[in-house]
């Protein structure tokens, strides 16, 4: 696509956004504790951070101002501020001061963000942990989002990803037409590598005419062992392993068909 000639600063604004699902089975306490360390391990503040700091790299942003925070007893949030162009220091940055404390460590981005927040969730009957974490990737002006698509959704273990795109906003032309989206998309697929998607079963919800795109994504292998603690799959008989794979496949199914489904003659009574 050639370069657009516009009338001053390009106003676009376009937003991606992630809510990332994943699922575990942790009915006793003593699983439940290796879950919430699993938990923190893989979603606390300093590796969201870490992330999303290379989310800023790769679409080629500026970090202006990062904010972080743990939770108890598992998740994090983190927000950073980023800018399309190098940010000059502030002239205080350049002036000898003792600094801040390393617990407000805080970033921003201008006119842009990135954000993940986290969210426990658990079954107290069924024994289903369902941690979600949602993600916004925020732009205006050239830099784009998609860039960090593939990037993100290989950042977590991701059993069920939703994601919407959209294009908000115009920016003018030389000659006062407005242009409402950049860049050719009729798909969030579009920028997705073809690993990701032999891995995932997809489905698309878009409004052309609004440049609003949905995308829904469930992972295609189950493998029982993936969501287990403890010793895994030797912890069970063959008919509890069964029933916790339809519990696990279930809340898949509803969470990617955003309902709940019949339980069904097969299933069984708690």
């Amino acid at each position: 696509m050639d370069k657009l000639r516009l009338h001053g600063f390009n106003n676009l604004t376009k937003s991606l956004s992630f809510n990332i699902y994943d699922i575990a089975y942790a009915k006793t306490e003593r699983h439940r504790q290796e879950y919430i360390q699993y938990i923190d391990d893989l979603y606390n503040a300093d590796r969201l951070t870490a992330i999303l700091e290379q989310v800023t790299e790769i679409i080629g942003a500026n970090v202006l101002n990062i904010a972080r925070q743990d939770y108890e007893p598992e998740g994090a949030s983190v927000t950073i501020l980023i800018a399309e162009h190098p940010v000059a220091p502030d002239p205080e940055e350049l002036t000898p001061t003792p600094g801040p404390l390393p617990e407000s460590v805080v970033g921003h981005l201008d006119k842009s963000h990135i954000t993940v927040h986290t969210y426990p969730e658990s079954d107290p009957d069924s024994g289903i942990s369902t941690f979600r974490a949602d993600i916004d990737v925020s732009t205006c002006g050239v830099i784009s989002p998609l860039k960090a698509l593939n990037f993100l959704i290989h950042s977590f273990d991701s059993d069920i990803v939703i994601m919407d795109y959209r294009v908000r906003g115009f920016t003018r032309m030389e000659d006062g037409k407005k242009i409402y989206i950049d860049h050719k998309i009729n798909s969030i697929q579009n920028y997705m590598d073809e690993d990701t998607k032999e891995k995932f079963e997809m489905i698309d919800v878009n409004v052309y005419q609004e440049n609003i795109f949905h995308t829904k994504m469930m992972m295609k292998d189950f493998d029982i062992e993936q969501y287990l603690f403890g010793s895994g799959s030797n912890e069970f008989d063959e008919a509890e392993l069964t029933e916790i794979e339809r519990r696990i496949r279930r809340e898949m199914q509803e969470i990617f068909y955003s309902r709940n489904l019949s339980e069904g003659p097969q299933a069984k009574s708690e």
